[in-house]
């Protein structure tokens, strides 16, 4: 009998230890510390990662999971996680504008007592920190077009965007649940002033966007769709974000922009109610605002305004002149008015979802 036992135990031992082996390789695994958060992706998630996710990880040992949806479908998974109280992600992206909304207060953690801690940095700007969350970036939506020879004319205004004869070619414009830009877009190609834009007349952008509808050959939802259709011929005149049409030009691809036909724009770190991995979240953030020089290397790439001056000055030149300027601002970019923005937004969005069927 004990020789018997004997050799079960030998038939065993090796099974025996190529469990014990499976169970040390996978408790480090069960036991990793993580943060989740929800971005577009693409270009602007691999800027973020090399600048930001990674070096985070290397100094926390908390590794940034990522999980990518279109901005629609943040806000929409956001507010159902919340609701039901089933919430397995941490942080997403949303705009500034939609930052200061009540819809984004209702399912994101108010962080006025959080940012006191930076309060008193100089270096960050006014709005580096507030309820709706931290400040990523600024940037532009603007006018991207593919580059000709030289001499060419090339497009400056959203006049010129919608001049087909002068400048031909199939168009691109973002279609998800935020449409004021395209429609403010379409009211300056129709000779609104700037300074008149607010509120807009619905009935006159939808009229002047019938117009133009037969030459425009993509209608993206994603900041990544907007470039793979760029990349593949798909338009030559676009709305985009200014982040991607910088990466874009960055790859070597034949584009450019105009500040003469933008809007500014920015992104927010919003922390979501309940969140699973609260403090890790909160380290991720932090990490951002405390580092300049991750701020910068994001930028650098994606052609960003970054909240802190110290990033600022830690980027190139040619990275500095390609954000938007204050002469750009003052003279040219559209400062959105947001608060009308988010009074409207559910009609926007009915008047838009009837348009665009």
């Amino acid at each position: 009998m004990t020789s018997l036992l004997s050799r079960f135990a030998n038939i065993l031992k090796p099974t025996i230890a190529s469990l014990l082996s499976l169970i040390a390789l996978t408790l480090p695994t069960l036991a990793a510390e993580q943060v989740i958060i929800a971005s577009t992706g693409g270009a602007y998630d691999r800027a973020l990662k090399e600048a930001w996710f990674d070096p985070f990880t290397k100094a926390t040992g908390i590794e940034v999971v990522t999980v990518v949806a279109t901005n629609a479908e943040m806000r929409a998974k956001a507010a159902a996680m919340v609701k039901t109280g089933n919430v397995n992600w941490d942080l997403y992206l949303d705009g500034e504008i939609q930052a200061a909304s009540k819809a984004h207060r209702e399912v994101t953690e108010d962080l006025t007592e959080y940012c006191r801690q930076f309060a008193r940095r100089k270096d960050l700007s006014a709005n580096a920190c507030s309820a709706g969350g931290a400040l990523l970036q600024s940037t532009a939506t603007l006018l991207a077009y593919r580059t000709g020879k030289s001499g060419d004319p090339a497009p400056e205004t959203w006049a010129d965007m919608w001049d087909t004869e002068k400048f031909p070619g199939e168009r691109a414009f973002p279609n998800f649940d935020d449409p004021w830009r395209v429609m403010a877009a379409a009211l300056l190609a129709d000779g609104v002033k700037r300074d008149e834009l607010f509120p807009l007349d619905i009935d006159r952008a939808l009229a002047k966007l019938d117009k133009i509808r037969p030459s425009i050959s993509l209608w993206w939802k994603t900041g990544d769709q907007s470039v793979q259709g760029f990349r593949n011929g798909e338009y030559s005149l676009g709305q985009i974000w200014l982040t991607r049409a910088k990466a874009m030009q960055t790859e070597g691809l034949p584009i450019a922009w105009s500040y003469k036909a933008s809007f500014l724009v920015g992104d927010r770190i919003a922390l979501l109610k309940g969140a699973p991995h609260r403090n890790n979240a909160l380290k991720l953030i932090a990490f951002w605002l405390n580092s300049p020089a991750a701020q910068a290397k994001a930028c650098e790439v994606l052609s960003c305004t970054p909240p802190s001056r110290d990033a600022i000055a830690l980027m190139s030149e040619e990275a500095r002149v390609t954000m938007p300027q204050g002469d750009d601002v003052r003279d040219y970019v559209i400062v959105p008015d947001a608060e009308w923005i988010n009074a409207n937004t559910t009609m926007l969005l009915q008047r838009w979802n009837e348009w665009i069927r």
